[in-house]
């Protein structure tokens, strides 16, 4: 929590592997981003603030794609998307091209591929800037769900969604 510039996208670059630390040691899962990059990463589920996506696949497609990047497969791989599309509200837009959601969809898909490979670890950032408020809700309510199954890490600079998501 803090102002913009604060430092919380820093953290989070350092924390998920994409930025190295320019001094002292940072743990993830119990593994040194330094010395076990690969290990940590494995066991964290990143979400950006500006979710990189592909616009001209489909959502599943997508999905598939991530998960095959994690090198998941096929079986563990169906069942996860499965759970993810529904667990993300996704399953009327599984076949929709990316391109064509809105951005409160893309924020589900990009939740939906940070959750897929069943991380312990979900770092998401700012997830719910630029929803409207209904959005905001869901995606809220979304990741109070999660929070039994894994360690959520999440970035934002307003207090009141802070409080509201936290506990």
């Amino acid at each position: 929590l803090g102002p913009n510039g604060a430092g919380k996208t820093t953290t989070m670059r350092i924390l998920t592997g994409y930025m190295p630390a320019t001094f002292g040691k940072a743990q993830v899962a119990g593994f040194d981003l330094a010395e076990q990059s690969l290990q940590a990463r494995r066991n964290i589920g990143y979400m950006p603030e500006a979710v990189a996506l592909y616009p001209d696949m489909r959502v599943y497609q997508y999905l598939t794609y991530c998960g095959r990047l994690q090198g998941m497969g096929k079986a563990e791989l169906a069942e996860r998307m499965e759970y993810v599309i529904d667990c993300c509200g996704l399953s009327e837009r599984a076949g929709s091209i990316i391109g064509t959601l809105s951005l409160g969809f893309r924020q589900r898909v990009g939740l939906a591929q940070a959750m897929l490979h069943d991380p312990p670890v979900l770092i998401l950032d700012e997830p719910t800037v630029g929803l409207d408020p209904n959005q905001i809700v869901e995606v809220r309510n979304l990741i109070k769900s999660l929070a039994g199954d894994h360690t959520i890490l999440l970035s934002t600079h307003i207090l009141p969604e802070a409080q509201m998501t936290c506990e």
